[in-house]
């Protein structure tokens, strides 16, 4: 099947971008679900049944959803469900999601949608890092009192944002912790110069600035948090519910910010070419 057009079905200006992004290289695009938004996007906005009659895949965003019922839709003026009749319109076309497990939970009639996962493509998570590094810095600088230079900062989970954010609070003069369980994670953090923190034995460690957390499971407990950050801003980038324990910071006197969608809000640009050369991957594999 040869691909000409797409069509954008809400989101944030990250699919808006992508649009942008995939119209630049010759493809026809199409929106839905931008009605708030003023047209300045040079975007053929129309509703969802029209531009899934004129496009030959569809974009759904991300996340897909946050109350598990409607689209992921903030500009649109009214919701859009997540129903029977939505999947019996993208019918027969590729769609490009995210969320694709809980999509197919919703109905039966989901599972007979083309659903093409774009966020579980390994490509788009490593780019992803980048933004959501920079943003978690960007929210640091907001939030804590000092300077990032010169401050006591631990990274828990040296997965891809942790790697990318470690580099990044080094060259900006911090004394960077990473935790990790793996003995192998362990070992590189040892081997690229930061100082190495064991997740399992977090209470013995305290005294930081900041600490961010990237691991998406409870570590930061009351019991944790009691022992290591009393003094410290945390910002948790874990997708919900989270690794912190954010009742019991605020008893506790902690700050705490759970920083999600970051990419989507800091560098909205950069987010939506990620997710247009994701798919485009995606299309050239198939």
């Amino acid at each position: 099947m040869k691909i000409r057009s797409f069509s954008i079905i809400g989101g944030d200006k990250r699919q808006l971008y992508c649009a942008q992004a995939m119209q630049s290289e010759g493809y026809k695009v199409y929106i839905s679900g931008f009605d708030r938004l003023e047209n300045e996007w040079s975007l053929e906005h129309l509703p969802i049944d029209k531009t899934l009659q004129l496009s030959d895949c569809a974009v759904l965003p991300m996340p897909l959803t946050k109350d598990g019922k409607t689209l992921n839709a903030p500009f649109a003026l009214n919701d859009i469900p997540l129903d029977d009749s939505l999947a019996r319109r993208l019918k027969g076309k590729r769609v490009f999601c995210t969320m694709s497990g809980r999509l197919k939970s919703l109905s039966p009639v989901w599972e007979d949608v083309y659903l093409c996962d774009y966020l579980s493509r390994e490509e788009l998570a490593v780019e992803n890092a980048v933004p959501t590094a920079e943003g978690a810095i960007e929210v640091a600088m907001r939030e804590y009192p000092g300077t990032i230079h010169g401050s006591k900062c631990l990274v828990a989970g040296f997965g891809r944002i942790g790697k990318v954010l470690c580099k990044m609070l080094l060259g900006l003069g911090a004394t960077v912790y990473a935790a990790a369980r793996k003995k192998s994670d362990l070992s590189l953090i040892n081997a690229l110069g930061y100082n190495t923190v064991n997740t399992t034995c977090l209470c013995s460690y305290g005294g930081f600035d900041i600490v961010f957390n990237t691991v998406p499971a409870m570590i930061f407990t009351a019991h944790t948090l009691a022992k290591t950050c009393k003094q410290a801003l945390v910002i948790d980038l874990a997708s919900l519910p989270g690794g912190v324990d954010f009742d019991s910071a605020k008893r506790l006197g902690i700050k705490a910010v759970h920083a999600l969608s970051l990419p989507g809000k800091v560098a909205p640009k950069a987010s939506g070419e990620i997710i247009k050369n994701t798919i485009f991957n995606m299309l050239e594999e198939d």
